[in-house]
Formats: C-alpha cells, sequence, structure tokens
C-alpha cells in the first residue's frame, strides 16, 4: 500500500492510460493493477475502439498489445505517431521476438513487454513513460514560447523602414539565401536573425549564433569548423565546430566585419560549396546550413578600405536587411517602451501598468547612441526604481534627460550633432501634438489648419506615436 500511495502522489490521477488489449480479462486485470498505482484508466478491444476513444479524451499513455484482428498493434502505432505524437506508447505481447521488438521501437514505441505482465516491471516502465509524457510536453510547451518570442509579432515597430524589414523577412524566411542583417550595435539585428530561423521550415533544427567579434583570431577557425586531436597545443581530441553542430538548421555570424582576411577566404568557400577541413584534418566536411551574417558597419566602406574581400561581400550581399538606428525611428518609442515595460513588469512582479507622458516626451528627445537594446535596458532601470504606478521622469537613467535639447537665455539651442532631418523631427511631433489638443484630436479639422492631407496627417502621426495620445485621450 505504501508503494501505490507513492505511485499514485508522483503520477496524479491526472495522468491517463488507455490499455489496449482484445483479451478483456488481461485489459481489465493490468487496469485495475494501474488504477489502485493512482492512474485514470481506459480500455479498449480493438484498434478501431481505441482510436474513437482517443477522439474523445485527452491520454498521456497507450499501452497496446501487438497481436489483434483486423488491425494490430503495428496500425495503432503509425497512427499514434502521425496525430498523437504527444502520447508515449508501450506494446505488450504474448508472443515476443526480437524482430517485432525492433520494429516497435523503430515505429515510436517507449518500451516492448512480453506477457504475463510483471507487477513491479510494469509499474516501472509505466513511471518512465510518465516522466518521458512530461518531457514532451515541457519541450512542446518551450517550443510554443519560442515560436511566440521569435516571430513578426514580437519585433515592435509601425516605421515605414521597419514595415519594409517585415515584408522582405517574410519573402526570405523561407528559402536558402544568405541574408546580411546591417545596423548599428543595438538595433535588434540578433533577435532578426532568430526570428528568420523560426519563420523557417529549419525552425526544429538547431540555430548556433557565434558573435566574431568576441572569440580571438587563432581561435575562430578551430571554433567553426572545429579541429583534430593534436591540432595544435591543447587539442586533445576532435572538436565538431559550429558548422557542424548546425547542420540541418541555421548558423548566425554576427560582427562579421571583424573577420581575419585568411577566414574570408575559408568562408568563401564554405558559402559557395557548404564544405570545409577541421583544422588540422584532411577530412571534407559536408553540411547543410543556412547562413545568416551581421556586420554594425559598412561593409561596402570595409572593401574601399581593403579590410574586407570584395568577392565575398559579394557573396553575402545577395539579400540585406538594413535595420534602421532607434534615433531613426522615433515614433517607434512609445510602441517599443510599452512592450519592455510589459515584460519588465512580468518579470520583476511590479505593478508598474505605465508611462506618463512628460517621460515618454524625454525617451523621444533623447538620441539612444545605444538603439533599441539602450531603450530596453532604461526601461527595465525604470520598472525597478518606480515608487508608483507609472514610469517618470524621475525614474529615466541621467543620460536620457541630460541629453535634451536646452534652449538658454539667449534663446540659442544647445547643438548636438545629428542631420537636418533628425533635428526636424521633434518640432514638428511638438507643433502636431499641439495641433491635435487645439482641435480634440479632430483630424480633419487639423489637417485642415495645417493645411496638409489627413493621409499625410495620419503617416506623421504614427511615426511620431500620436496615434498611441489619440487613443489614450
Amino acid at each position: 500500500m505504501a508503494s501505490s500511495t507513492r505511485n499514485r502522489s508522483e503520477a496524479g490521477v491526472s495522468t491517463a492510460i488507455l490499455i489496449v488489449d482484445d483479451d478483456n480479462i488481461i485489459a481489465q486485470s493490468l487496469g485495475e493493477f494501474l488504477r489502485l498505482e493512482g492512474y485514470s484508466i481506459a480500455t479498449a478491444s480493438s484498434v478501431a475502439e481505441a482510436l474513437a476513444e482517443l477522439d474523445r479524451r485527452l491520454y498521456q499513455i497507450v499501452i497496446s498489445d501487438i497481436n489483434m484482428p483486423r488491425a494490430d498493434g503495428f496500425e495503432l502505432l503509425r497512427v499514434l505517431r502521425q496525430r498523437y505524437a504527444d502520447i508515449v506508447p508501450i506494446v505488450i505481447t504474448g508472443y515476443g521476438t526480437i524482430e517485432s521488438a525492433v520494429e516497435a521501437i523503430k515505429m515510436g514505441a517507449y518500451d516492448y513487454l512480453t506477457k504475463p505482465i510483471v507487477d513491479d516491471e510494469i509499474r516501472l516502465v509505466v513511471q518512465r513513460a510518465v516522466a518521458q509524457q512530461a518531457l514532451l510536453a515541457e519541450n512542446r510547451s518551450l517550443r510554443k514560447q519560442l515560436g511566440l518570442r521569435y516571430s513578426l509579432e514580437a519585433i515592435v515597430g509601425s516605421d515605414y523602414r521597419m514595415q519594409k524589414v517585415f515584408e522582405l523577412m517574410e519573402t526570405v524566411a523561407d528559402t536558402r539565401t544568405t541574408v546580411l542583417i546591417a545596423g548599428e550595435s543595438g538595433t535588434g539585428k540578433s533577435l532578426v536573425a532568430r526570428t528568420l530561423h523560426q519563420m523557417s521550415s529549419r525552425r526544429d533544427r538547431p540555430f548556433v549564433a557565434v558573435s566574431c567579434g568576441a572569440i580571438p583570431e587563432t581561435l575562430l577557425e578551430s571554433e567553426l569548423f572545429g579541429h583534430a586531436k593534436g591540432a595544435f597545443t591543447g587539442a586533445v581530441s576532435d572538436k565538431a565546430g559550429k558548422f557542424k553542430a548546425a547542420d540541418g538548421g541555421t548558423i548566425f555570424l554576427d560582427e562579421i566585419n571583424s573577420a581575419s582576411p585568411s577566414f574570408q577566404v575559408k568562408l568563401l568557400r564554405v558559402l559557395q560549396e557548404r564544405q570545409f577541413e577541421p583544422v588540422g584534418s584532411n577530412k571534407t566536411e559536408t553540411v547543410d546550413v543556412r547562413v545568416l551574417l551581421a556586420s554594425n558597419v559598412d561593409l561596402r566602406s570595409e572593401v574601399q578600405a581593403g579590410r574586407f574581400r570584395q568577392d565575398l561581400y559579394y557573396r553575402i550581399n545577395v539579400v540585406v536587411l538594413p535595420l534602421p538606428s532607434l534615433v531613426e525611428r522615433l515614433g517607434d518609442i512609445p510602441r517599443l517602451a510599452e512592450h519592455f515595460l510589459a515584460r519588465s513588469r512580468a518579470e520583476f512582479g511590479k505593478e508598474v501598468v505605465g508611462i506618463d507622458a512628460e517621460a515618454l516626451a524625454a525617451m523621444q528627445r533623447y538620441h539612444w547612441p545605444g538603439n533599441v537594446r539602450e531603450l530596453e535596458n532604461a526601461i527595465e532601470r525604470a520598472v525597478v526604481l518606480a515608487k508608483g504606478p507609472r514610469v517618470t521622469v524621475a525614474d529615466l537613467p541621467p543620460s536620457v534627460l541630460e541629453d535634451r535639447p536646452v534652449v538658454p537665455a539667449g534663446g540659442e539651442m544647445a547643438w548636438t550633432p545629428m542631420s537636418l532631418e533628425q533635428a526636424l523631427e521633434e518640432p514638428e511631433r511638438r507643433i502636431l501634438l499641439a495641433a491635435l489638443k487645439a482641435n480634440h484630436w479632430n483630424r480633419q479639422e487639423t489637417a485642415r489648419q495645417l493645411q496638409i492631407n489627413r493621409t499625410t496627417l495620419y503617416k506623421k502621426m504614427k511615426r511620431y506615436g500620436l496615434d498611441e495620445h489619440m487613443i489614450a485621450s
């Protein structure tokens, strides 16, 4: 009885097991034993009856006889693999052979038992199957979370530049085409790379990210292509590189601009042939891998300066995803800030429900040299420090406030180097906001007074995040 109580606690009554056997005596006796162990049990005397039961209720484990009339246990295994991949099957038979055992395992059976069934044996096998099913459920949940985190919906941006990026991502995601992601540090190149992988048919295969700038030049080749035992001091055994680890999936080479000339030569061959030799080995390895690259500097300028091979540049310059800096998409700041606020609120368990208008305006005046990453860190800091239900100016990093344009008494504005287009954004935003407020957010009247059409006004409102103000007001 002690053993039965312990197993009931481990399994819980929610663990449902379906027993399929045309011998009702065996099905009933096995069902009664497992019911006493704390499991929820149902029985079926045929494959057809079992399939009807599986459509009616969710089961975690199926225990099936192999030898049954009409359709046998192998047919049930085929259906389980095709339609119920989360169910863990166990097969039993009175006529066990090594061949049938091997065939059952190949078709997805977790274990194979012969009759007569020994209580301790079936108890242990079921306990292990329950643990296996829990692991499958956890993996499924993690894959779902990964899919949500790395999807186009997870990349926040309504700016027209970002919309063009999204359109291009959708076009090239499920191809083998090499993609170069260009943008300043902190613009989200790694997120875009992971999202491209998640949007592709390779999503269930490995995604391997390598920061070329973080690995010493002497180790980069070994890290990516692997090495043979004795290839250099410290190479005490063979080691597979990142390209081999990414076989069947995607490899993301960040900061490719920092790669040495000798490595660039070898990378060119990999991109063209998907072949390479590990360091110290004559064996040629072939991989099926999709290559994504990123650079935080203009590679064309690097080519002109002689620091980047021209032939490699043309090879990776097939499809380019240019990510705008945050100062180029100030209108996205309200949405990005709310996105990071929700994430930090959940992470730290704080009831910070919004950002006040003054703090939002301060963030839109700042030039964000660290781009989206810096904004994310600023919001995280603000949530941690916030004493009330909303983020205020006092919660923002001092650098965000110190960088605001200041108009001294003499009327001259302090200058922060930027393009004229960028410099005019904040004044234009203030004019639009003032006009909208004066007209009680009536877009038709506001457009008439500003002598622009309503479409232009709406586009500018979206660019500067003023449509969010209209919703909130």
